[in-house]
């Protein structure tokens, strides 16, 4: 007998629930035959040429009627009766198989064979040779599994039982048991509502093996010397497993793709069975075409940027062996810059048998987007931010943007270039001139200023392990600040130089809900302020994050944060400077900025260290995680001094909602202040997107 396996036939079931082996034990009777129109089997995709013969049955010179377990499903009603944890009236765990036999045949005579009945099915008799996937398919395409919530007559769930029987024989066979027999036992469970259950027992027999193993097309080796025949991993001797022989195929393809074969043609195997010695023989036929490297690069002509910046999008350069996989990503890259509607990449080979040129045809998408936003906070007050941008208004990936921003604690005025896979992937040229005035209970401040960074940076498609940046900032600010013991403020103008970097390492598992890992980073500031004279100071900065998982539905995480200003008093330093903290993403229960040293008019001044501790437990629930709820605890300090004290700590604690969206987390907590300075609202509101840290 030949089978073609077909990859689509293995795959019997998309879901991949693990489901727990069911228990092995009781006896059920048969229904009394009767003339049954019986539905037909459900298609899975496998060509079994056995398929008409009954499944209970092999040829006489395969039978092996000498093992036990074997004969009794043979024979009629000769299994042991159920063995239940429980008895209830009327169902068929009896201690005498004979008199179970005869109560359960005298219990399912009795019922209506009109009326719905309630049924439960389990199998039997699997658990040795099934897996959770085994299980998942069964369910998936299972006749009785469908309709199991749903009540039927008698005869319904007979031609069910009986087209799970086959069903089940398939699936057995794709294990490469096919001497497997399977029968639908029946009984009855008491009570008020009588309910019928279903068994489906199996004797899988001898699994048959892969006598010989025919492989046509990979005699050859790769360039590095590595035989092609060992990208296939089955051989004789293996289980003569459909799931396996498939997977194996695949992996072959995807070896070749990845190895240099981008032409590559593996055809689908051939297993052919041999009942009487119990073997199969496995055949397959490849031809892998020529060991190819990659070529040039070249786009269409209205494409949004050339051949050249695909070159630097992409991770592969030429001469490098061809690989799919590169391909892929430089696919998901190009739509990544936002610059396409649609891109389709084909490898076109040249004829040299040297080399295979990369197609890339990419379609516009509109360049240019404007969005506007308007809110309200209790910390804020209200605000309308307006945003012009042109994605590639400086090509390649010249980004352009213009920000407005009017609201009562802020009004502002910036333009931002930012190019992007500047040089390399992944890699950003930012560069900003803004003006801004900003009225906060901290600090009245008139800037203007121009900045600009190169920075290496991560995002939602592509996280990247490390992450920097270093920059220029010049700052010139007017700034109105209490000093001293004077209750009326004072106008001080400062000019400032600084040379930010930072340094980030992400070990996180995601990066807007991480569920374990941990995270690093690191920002250092050198700055030169001009204000009654020149001085110099540093500002440090250390962020710390870990994520530690608790079953499937909770995560534990925790964050530091430690800042400090050496060289400069807290006095001399532009209060736009200083370290402040409190708010939602600090300090939940606390106002935004509001924790540290306090003015004559009790507003803050903030400081030159800083320290903040965050502990929370987030839990999921609904019916896809959708849901969570996360009880929280933060603590943070603000002192004048080059390091921070805890005397001052400040502490806050609450709780917090999430809903999980397909865009990430959205965020609101609820938080009030443990020990709250005079001033301090009982109650903080913080709503984000993403978590809190």
């Amino acid at each position: 007998m030949a089978i073609l396996l077909a990859a689509q036939g293995a795959l019997l079931c998309d879901r991949a629930m693990a489901q727990p082996a069911p228990a092995e034990s009781g006896a059920f009777e048969d229904v009394p035959e009767g003339t049954l129109d019986l539905d037909d089997m459900p298609d899975i995709g496998l060509d079994w040429p056995d398929l008409d013969q009954p499944t209970q049955t092999l040829p006489e010179a395969q039978a092996d009627t000498s093992s036990t377990e074997e004969a009794a499903l043979a024979e009629e009603g000769a299994a042991a009766p159920a063995q239940e944890p429980e008895s209830e009236p009327g169902t068929a765990a009896e201690a005498d198989s004979s008199d179970g036999a005869a109560s359960n045949a005298e219990a399912l005579a009795a019922l209506d064979p009109t009326q719905p009945l309630r049924y439960q099915v389990r199998l039997d008799g699997v658990s040795e040779v099934a897996d959770p996937l085994f299980y998942s398919r069964f369910d998936a395409l299972s006749a009785l599994r469908q309709g199991e919530g749903t009540r039927a007559s008698i005869a319904q769930i007979r031609r069910r039982a009986q087209s799970d029987e086959e069903l089940l024989g398939e699936l057995l066979r794709t294990r490469g048991y096919y001497e497997s027999r399977t029968r639908a036992r029946f009984g009855v469970g008491g009570g008020a509502d009588p309910h019928v259950r279903v068994a489906l027992n199996a004797v899988p027999g001898r699994r048959y093996s892969l006598d010989a193993v025919e492989i046509f097309g990979l005699e050859g080796s790769t360039p590095s010397g590595k035989p092609l025949r060992s990208f296939f991993d089955v051989k004789v001797g293996d289980p003569a497993d459909t799931d396996a022989i498939l997977a194996a195929t695949d992996k072959l393809r995807l070896s070749l793709e990845e190895g240099g074969y981008p032409f590559a043609d593996v055809r689908e195997p051939v297993l052919t069975v041999d009942h009487q010695q119990r073997q199969a023989l496995l055949s397959l036929n490849a031809e892998t075409g020529d060991f190819l490297r990659f070529g040039e690069i070249r786009v269409n002509e209205d494409a949004p940027f050339d051949a050249r910046h695909v070159a630097v999008i992409g991770r592969f350069s030429r001469g490098e062996p061809f690989r799919q996989s590169e391909v892929a990503d430089l696919n998901r890259a190009i739509v990544a810059t936002g610059l396409v509607s649609q891109v389709t990449i084909t490898p076109e080979e040249r004829g040299d048998g040297e080399a295979v040129d990369i197609v890339v045809n990419m379609t516009r998408a509109p360049p240019r987007t404007i969005a506007g936003e308007i809110g309200y906070g209790t910390g804020e007050g209200a605000r309308v931010e307006v945003r012009w941008q042109h994605r590639n208004l400086i090509p390649p990936e010249g980004a352009v943007t213009f920000r407005g921003v009017l609201g009562t604690q802020e009004q502002s005025l910036s333009a931002i270039l930012r190019r992007n896979n500047l040089w390399e992937r992944d890699q950003a040229l930012n560069g900003e001139l803004s003006i801004a005035n900003v009225d906060q209970p901290a600090y009245d401040a008139l800037t203007a200023g121009v900045a600009a960074s190169l920075e290496r940076h991560t995002n939602l498609i592509f996280q990247k392990e490390w992450t920097w940046s270093a920059g220029l900032e010049l700052r010139i600010s007017d700034e109105r600040r209490l000093f001293g013991k004077s209750l009326v403020p004072v106008r001080r103008r400062y000019v400032i130089a600084a040379l930010p970097t930072s340094l980030t390492h992400d070990g996180s598992d995601d990066l807007l809900d991480p569920r374990r890992g941990y995270r690093l980073g690191g920002r250092l500031s050198p700055e030169l302020s001009l204000q009654d004279g020149a001085f110099g100071y540093v500002r440090a900065q250390i962020d710390g994050s870990a994520y530690i998982p608790i079953g499937d539905r909770l995560t534990v995480a925790g964050r530091v944060r430690l800042g400090t200003i050496v060289g400069a008093s807290a006095d001399r330093i532009a209060p736009t400077r200083r370290f402040y903290a409190g708010g939602g993403g600090s300090v939940r229960g606390y106002a935004f900025q509001a924790i540290g040293p306090r003015d004559l008019n009790n507003d803050p001044v903030g400081g030159r260290s800083l320290g903040e501790i965050s502990l929370e437990a987030r839990y999921r629930f609904g019916s896809m995680n959708q849901f969570g709820i996360v009880p929280f605890i933060d603590a943070g300090t603000i002192s004048s001094e080059p390091l921070p004290t805890v005397s001052e700590l400040r502490v806050g604690a609450g709780l917090g909602f999430r809903y999980y969206s397909n865009f990430g987390p959205i965020r609101v907590d609820v938080g009030t202040p443990l020990n709250p300075q005079v001033g301090d609202s009982r109650i903080g509101v913080y709503v984000s997107l993403g978590q809190a840290f």
